[in-house]
């Protein structure tokens, strides 16, 4: 197996020790407090439930850690996701949800899909109290897997993606636009919104191309020399500051 090859200390425990998966949700758990309120964004059917390694899947698992889990997603067969407390469909660009109701936000590989990134900020800062965090992790539009999907058309990444991730269901799979998915965009969004921000790239193993020992030899260069800016992930973590003009920090519609 290319992945126990290169990275031998994925033998012991089932992951590497660059894991972006691990990585990230390492630092979104150290900001989930007992009495948070956390809305997963984008929430989906919960698919993580059948990762073969647990230490990853449990790190991806915050109900019965904090107060409440609160799952969003136009897709309404998010409803089935056993990890959220509570689930409300996306109607719109507007959550259903109170200003100032939540303590954490978790974005994950949802970002690429909006055709309004901006609203999503925006909401995010609403709903957010003063203090609250919101967590994203997407694609680098300027990484070579982000490039290789932009030229084949989104009808057949379901298939392509099977052959690269078995076990990825065809309902799993949504168009990606990349509207707001470099370094620099995200950054500059998320201070628009009054988000004191900290982005940056991050490459894990690259996993989509275990279908060749060569391609993943590949990969592994590509994750040891290309700079930050051409990492395939962008991790991205903001912090909603105070109004300091009086108010609240919150839109009112």
């Amino acid at each position: 197996m290319a992945m126990q090859f290169f990275y031998p200390e994925s033998r012991f425990a089932g992951f590497t020790q660059i894991d972006g998966t691990i990585a990230f949700y390492s630092r979104v758990q150290a900001l989930a407090r007992p009495d948070a309120v956390v809305v997963d964004f984008g929430c989906g059917r919960g698919v993580y439930v059948d990762d073969p390694v647990p230490f990853r899947r449990d790190l991806r698992i915050f109900k019965g850690k904090v107060c409440q889990v609160i799952g969003l997603d136009s897709n309404p067969g998010a409803a089935e996701n056993p990890f959220v407390d509570a689930f409300y469909r996306l109607v719109g660009p507007r959550w259903p949800l109170d200003d100032s109701s939540a303590d954490l936000c978790v974005c994950d590989n949802v970002l690429e899909h909006l055709p309004d990134p901006g609203a999503f900020f925006r909401e995010a800062r609403r709903v957010l109290k003063p203090g609250g965090v919101v967590c994203i992790r997407t694609p680098n539009r300027w990484n070579y897997i982000a490039l290789l999907s932009r030229l084949i058309p989104n009808r057949s990444h379901a298939g392509v993606l099977a052959k690269a991730k078995p076990g990825l269901q065809e309902k799993d799979v949504f168009p990606t636009l990349y509207r707001c998915n470099t370094i620099g965009a995200v950054r500059r969004a998320l201070r628009a919104e009054g988000f004191e921000a900290v982005v940056y790239g991050y490459e894990a193993e690259p996993s989509y191309l275990s279908f060749s020992k060569f391609a993943y030899a590949l990969g592994v260069l590509h994750q040891r020399i290309a700079p930050g800016s051409l990492k395939p992930a962008i991790f991205a973590f903001g912090r909603k500051l105070p109004a300091t003009d009086g108010t609240t920090g919150n839109e009112q519609s």
